[in-house]
């Protein structure tokens, strides 16, 4: 979003001539001090914009300076393509203007780079659902993406595991996340961030105040880390197991990326019958025992011990079925 809100600026800047802070603030709906930062941006990217003092000044650019979209490379223009993400544009309330601005950029490419750009889109289509699926409902999504590009203060109604079901929170809305198909919310709550399944967001009230954006919050960061620690805290045991060649190779098959990287990396060698020990990591006992079944008669759980007795205890049973 920060990048669209620098190309904003300079269009206001290109388009309307001198503004002040303030002008800047209220067109951006951003703070001043937000516009101040951005300014700053511009004149290290190497923008000729300059300030006039003054009760009548403000920000404006260097006389006979104009940003042209001529400028961009063929690569740079082929990338334009990838801009269009139609399903996620319109989970944010954005699809006719995401349209909209492809048809202005394509419009004002010279006629090779626009045969470029169409070309990838003729080859590649990104499809952000994932397999078997079906798309969660997200119908407060475009208040929360407000919120954040607002920095406005919001009460939410949210659906939760755990006692009570349902909590109510101020928060201060910092991003929102898509991945794997699902948006978060990154928001602060206190003095702790934290992120929220959209699709569990029942009501959101904007309380009419607005906050100053945190200027040491780095959203990827912040998701990178969070990502990792979740992960991390999914996986609380590890189960020793036994796989034989076959069994190795459905790994990639039946588990999941974390399950796989972990079980590549701890397998030793083989031993004389091809077999080899790892470690996998699951979540519960219970899940485990789901996970390891699907590897069938080609996995040996080790350990722990209480999750080689139910597989036992399983077997037993299916032999009571099927023998």
């Amino acid at each position: 979003m920060r990048a669209g809100r620098l190309l904003s600026l300079l269009m206001l800047l290109q388009t309307r001539g001198r503004m002040s802070a303030s002008e800047l603030a209220k067109a951006l709906e951003v703070s001043p001090r937000t516009v101040y930062r951005d300014i700053e941006s511009l004149s290290a990217a190497g923008v000729p914009v300059y300030a006039d003092q003054g009760r009548a000044g403000g920000y404006q650019l260097l006389d006979g300076y104009r940003t042209r979209l001529t400028g961009l490379t063929g690569a740079e223009a082929e990338a334009l393509a990838f801009t269009g993400m139609p399903g996620p544009a319109t989970d944010l309330g954005l699809g006719a203007e995401l349209t909209a601005a492809e048809l202005k950029l394509m419009a004002a490419l010279p006629p090779e780079l626009a045969s470029r750009a169409g070309r990838i889109r003729e080859r590649f289509h990104l499809d952000a659902r994932v397999w078997f699926r079906e798309a969660e409902g997200v119908p407060r999504l475009a208040e929360l993406a407000n919120a954040v590009w607002g920095t406005r203060v919001v009460r939410v109604r949210y659906r939760r595991w755990g006692d009570p079901p349902e909590v109510t929170r101020t928060l201060l809305p910092l991003g929102v996340v898509l991945k794997g198909g699902v948006w978060y919310l990154v928001a602060r709550s206190g003095e702790r961030d934290l992120t929220y399944r959209v699709s569990r967001v029942l009501e959101v009230t904007d309380l009419g105040e607005t906050f100053d954006r945190p200027e040491e919050f780095d959203l990827a960061g912040f998701w990178s880390e969070w990502a990792e620690r979740f992960e991390a805290e999914q996986y609380r045991i590890l189960a020793r197991v036994r796989l034989s060649p076959a069994g190795m190779a459905k790994v990639p098959y039946v588990l999941g990326f974390h399950e796989k990287r972990v079980v590549r990396a701890t397998a030793g060698e083989p031993d004389a019958d091809g077999w080899v020990t790892a470690d996998l990591p699951i979540e519960s006992l219970e899940i485990g025992h789901t996970e390891v079944l699907k590897l069938g008669a080609d996995a040996e759980v080790l350990a722990p011990a209480e999750l080689r007795e139910r597989l036992a205890a399983t077997a037993r049973e299916m032999l009571g079925i099927y023998g």
